[in-house]
């Protein structure tokens, strides 16, 4: 919808505006963007998300998290896609998996790819997803509503 009024404004004002040669104007095309990886580490480890969905744009960066029952340093980059919001982090320190099984309150412990992971609902339907890597490291995913099938692929993607 915002695209359509968009439009209708932009064809609007060329229409009152003084005649002057029009430039062509490219069309976008339908392949789906390819968005190339990016890293996060805490400490020396690396940590590669592989790709990022398709349309989605770097759009800000986050330090905190306030799901976590402890202060952890946190590095992590958002993305958009229109009007949803996908989260992607890594937070350090959580060396064990005992400790890092407790760091958010009412989360589902369950298995990532071998690894210990935790799952949470947070207000407005936000949904998280965070695994142990390795000691030290682990990774973040979040995705509001509408996009909440982006966490897998992008947990899927993660060297």
């Amino acid at each position: 919808m915002r695209r359509l009024a968009a439009a209708m404004l932009v064809l609007s004002l060329t229409a009152c505006g003084p005649t002057t040669p029009r430039t062509p104007v490219a069309r976008p095309s339908n392949a789906p963007i390819s968005q190339s990886g990016f890293t996060l580490a805490c400490g020396a480890v690396p940590v590669t998300i592989g790709t990022m969905p398709p349309g989605s744009a770097r759009s800000g960066t986050f330090r905190r998290l306030g799901s976590l029952t402890e202060r952890l340093k946190v590095k992590g980059q958002i993305w958009s896609m229109g009007d949803e919001r996908l989260y992607v982090g890594v937070v350090c320190g959580v060396r064990s998996p005992e400790r890092f099984a407790s760091l958010v309150i009412k989360a589902g412990l369950v298995m990532h790819q071998g690894k210990p992971a935790l799952h949470w609902r947070t207000r407005g339907g936000m949904r998280h997803f965070m695994w142990l890597e390795h000691p030290g490291t682990a990774v973040y995913i979040a995705a509001t509503r509408g996009i909440t099938g982006q966490i897998a692929k992008v947990a899927a993607s993660v060297e």
